[in-house]
């Protein structure tokens, strides 16, 4: 059975993407390592799906496209320091991770 999925217009899948990357810029409250600890994933991972898809981009400008600026300058503005229980949410998550 083919995955519906597969089924969507690239052009369709690229506005998705683009309104979440958009949602997440806004929501900035939700942190990276919050978003690991829940999902397996996060802004970053984004950054180094595309880079992984083939774009034409190092790792610090696709996460730069992701962000809407510069790594350090969003940890700088955004980021909070991980709690170890954060960190350890983030582990347990990620490895349920498919391989």
């Amino acid at each position: 059975m083919t995955d519906p999925l597969e089924q969507l217009d690239d052009a369709h899948a690229a506005a998705a993407f683009r309104r979440l990357v958009r949602h997440l810029r806004h929501r900035h409250d939700a942190q990276n390592i919050e978003l690991m600890g829940l999902v397996g994933f996060c802004r970053n991972c984004l950054a180094d799906w595309i880079v992984e898809a083939g774009a034409p981009l190092d790792k610090a400008s696709a996460r730069e496209a992701i962000h809407g600026m510069s790594a350090a300058e969003w940890k700088a503005k955004h980021q909070s320091e991980a709690t170890p229980e954060q960190l350890a949410r983030m582990e347990a998550s990620v490895a349920r991770n498919a391989k």
